[in-house]
């Protein structure tokens, strides 16, 4: 099942997208709410807009800094659904790549992300692929950013 998401910039043909890649009042109701497949989704949708349309293609700085959140999207999803090598191999990806992007990135501030990671990411060691999310509840630092204007 595809997760179907406002302001969804894949449906159009890429002359006509009106896709914003940092509308991050849009993804924070998907990041606050837990819903990382959801985050995944969106971030994928503008990543995969970016890689096609810019010239630097999966090198653009823009669609790295979308992978890597993804990437800490992906390790929160895969913790909390018993899959916890894939949220350690994603986990790592992102702890690598974001913290090129300190403070703040396009008005999105990624220290709270990669404190969230750091958190989690030794919880992971030892554990079986399928064992439970080793932070019960799970939680995670909210999704801070400063809007267009502000």
């Amino acid at each position: 099942m595809t997760t179907v998401l406002a302001g969804q910039c894949g449906s159009m043909p890429p002359e006509v997208r009106a896709c914003d890649p940092f509308a991050w009042a849009e993804l924070a109701d998907f990041w606050d709410a837990g819903d990382f497949r959801a985050v995944h989704d969106w971030l994928g949708l503008r990543w995969n807009h970016l890689i096609q349309t810019r010239p630097g293609g999966h090198a653009d700085k823009d669609a790295r800094f979308l992978q890597a959140l993804a990437f800490a999207a992906l390790a929160f999803h895969f913790t909390q659904n018993q899959k916890q090598d894939g949220a350690a191999l994603v986990a790592d990806d992102a702890l690598s790549m974001l913290p090129g992007y300190l403070p703040l990135y396009r008005g999105l501030d990624v220290a709270p992300v990669i404190a969230t990671l750091s958190t989690l990411r030794p919880l992971l060691e030892g554990l079986a692929p399928e064992d439970d999310c080793p932070m019960r509840p799970f939680t995670f630092n909210r999704l801070s950013y400063t809007s267009p204007g502000s």
